[in-house]
């Protein structure tokens, strides 16, 4: 059992209604330090939904979300982002001109709140220079550091958006279905990278695939119609009759 010491995100009764549409219904989540999480169902189970509430880019109707014991419903996706829960975000629709390396030390000047002097004096900024080339080295992206990111493969752009979230040195990593369009090869190492992320921490992953689901995640939770239908180890995810009916498509959920 966990202890509630250990649990570093924590949702409370969430609710958030799109008119007479609920999409999530007093949804109650515990993600505890260092887990490696996965949050599936089907199309319209409010996957994208809770992870827009959980990181402040919609209000709950109702219910509360906890960053470390803290109630932060109420405050800012950027505050969020500062006190360690980041998310990905599409690195190619904001940087395509920037490199790897820029990228990354612009996001740690960024944190640093040194981001204004960025352009000034390359040189300046060693130190976040060099964490910047550390963290793209750990991820594989060391070749591809000095290359402009309009050009580089689709798998490396994905791991380059984790890249970014790890810059803020985040408690919290939130994957909106990191492997969506990235080829079959190359989604199995940006897993395994995902994997292999620091111990402390929490990574909660929306994932369509269920073969990377049952291989990375330790623990499912199953979201439909908005609210937990089970959470579980994946092999209790697998044999359980709803989940199955759920995805042979022969319970119409939303």
């Amino acid at each position: 059992m966990t202890k509630n010491a250990d649990i570093v995100l924590r949702t409370e009764g969430l609710k958030k209604s799109f008119g007479s549409l609920q999409v999530t219904r007093d949804l109650d989540l515990a993600l505890p330090a260092g887990a490696r999480y996965a949050l599936i169902g089907p199309n319209g189970a409010g996957k994208t939904t809770l992870i827009n509430l959980i990181t402040g880019e919609m209000r709950p109707d109702s219910g509360r979300i906890l960053l470390e014991g803290q109630d932060v419903t109420r405050t800012g996706t950027a505050a969020r982002v500062r006190r360690g829960l980041t998310r990905t975000f599409q690195i190619n629709a904001l940087f395509p001109d920037l490199t790897p390396l820029e990228a990354v030390t612009l996001a740690i000047c960024e944190r640093e709140g040194i981001a204004g002097q960025f352009w000034r004096s390359l040189t300046a900024h060693e130190q976040a220079i060099s964490e910047g080339f550390e963290i793209l080295r750990q991820l594989g992206l060391a070749d591809v550091a000095t290359k402009r990111t309009r050009h580089l493969a689709y798998g490396q752009q994905r791991l380059l958006e984790i890249a970014l979230a790890l810059a803020t040195r985040p408690k919290v990593l939130l994957l909106d279905e990191p492997a969506a369009g990235v080829p079959k090869d190359e989604s199995a190492m940006l897993f395994r990278v995902i994997e292999a992320l620091p111990e402390h921490i929490a990574v909660l992953f929306i994932e369509h695939d269920m073969d990377i689901v049952f291989s990375f995640a330790s623990r499912i939770i199953v979201l439909v119609a908005g609210a937990v239908l089970m959470e579980a180890e994946p092999a209790e995810v697998r044999d359980d009759p709803r989940v199955r009916e759920v995805y042979l498509g022969s319970a119409h959920h939303g």
